[in-house]
């Protein structure tokens, strides 16, 4: 099984997908991140991917380098066609994008972009697609229809959890102290709360958007 993950900035994967991530590699799934954009301090960041992916078995990480705060700016067109050019390279059957109601902007266009590039048509390969919730954009915006994340797919990390906060600790660059949303105490708690909704210790959850059976 290919698995592609859809991340707008470094560090989102982990924080969204991160046990998910490891379950798959553990499993003998493929796994592909993809990472959007990039900052000024991109080398150093990108440096840290690596070093994250590989404690999850990531087979390859894929940087687009796409200017971090302004995809918003950048023609749906071009955005579309670099994301569709991902999904040919790497031909997946399962893909993870950000919740559509996250706060940053450039995980709203991530994700309306993919969406446009995983359509059901001319052989895409993609049956499965999950959106993931992200600390600190997933739960700040407005709680107003459609930008509230309601889970319907939840995923035991129980056995990954460590490895997921080990990857997180890769991220030194974007690690804060508690009760800050992005510091390991706040992800072990969400990942906690999320498995205590389905009785086991960690998981982490999801909202399906499409599930192919053939």
């Amino acid at each position: 099984m290919k698995v592609l993950v859809f991340a707008p900035h470094n560090d989102d994967e982990v924080l969204g997908v991160g046990g998910s991530i490891k379950r798959h590699t553990n499993m003998g799934d493929e796994v592909f991140v993809c990472e959007v954009t990039s900052g000024t301090k991109y080398k150093e960041m990108q440096a840290e991917a690596k070093k994250a992916h590989a404690v999850l078995g990531v087979k390859e990480s894929f940087f687009l380098n796409l200017p971090v705060t302004r995809l918003k700016e950048i023609a749906a067109g071009e955005i579309n066609g670099a994301l569709l050019a991902v999904i040919k390279k790497f031909q997946p059957e399962i893909v993870y994008i950000p919740f559509i109601g996250d706060m940053h902007i450039d995980h709203r266009v991530v994700t309306e972009s993919v969406m446009v590039a995983v359509r059901p048509i001319d052989g895409c390969p993609v049956k499965e697609i999950y959106m993931y919730e992200t600390l600190s954009e997933t739960g700040w915006d407005i709680p107003v229809s459609g930008r509230v994340f309601a889970p319907d797919v939840w995923v035991d990390i129980s056995e990954t959890i460590q490895d997921k906060l080990r990857a997180m600790e890769c991220y030194r660059s974007q690690l804060k102290q508690y009760p800050h949303p992005r510091s390991i105490e706040s992800i072990e708690a969400l990942a906690k709360f999320r498995g205590a909704t389905v009785g086991v210790d960690y998981a982490e959850s999801f909202m399906l958007v499409r599930k192919i059976i053939c």
